[in-house]
């Protein structure tokens, strides 16, 4: 059963992915409209400027970010969070070690292909 079947997901059945020097994540559930990750980045980890057409909302669980949305600087912290429209060029450097915890609308088919 893949967790896009499951009604309830437990952290610890949801394997990390690396995706990046010091970032991995892990897919938690998902559905063709709505989709939720958990990305654990090193200090010093970067989440490269991109853009995509969905809505992504991002809650710092924890650690200390500098989040770059269209070219403007944002420290985050714990408890922080910041909404992303469609198409708008953001990214992400972890000041220390953290986790952010997205949710994309819909879902992200290219992190699942």
């Amino acid at each position: 059963m893949t967790t896009e079947q499951k009604l309830v997901v437990r952290d610890e059945d949801v394997a990390w992915e690396q995706v990046g020097d010091g970032v991995r994540r892990k897919i938690l559930a998902f559905d063709a409209n709505l989709m939720l990750v958990k990305v654990a980045f090193e200090a010093g980890g970067v989440g490269a400027i991109h853009h995509h057409y969905h809505t992504q909302m991002s809650y710092v669980e924890s650690g200390r970010f500098e989040i770059t949305i269209d070219g403007e600087k944002h420290i985050l912290k714990q408890g922080d969070v910041y909404h992303m429209p469609p198409n708008l060029p953001h990214g992400a450097l972890a000041l220390e070690a953290g986790v952010l915890v997205d949710v994309f609308t819909p879902m992200r088919e290219d992190f699942i292909s």
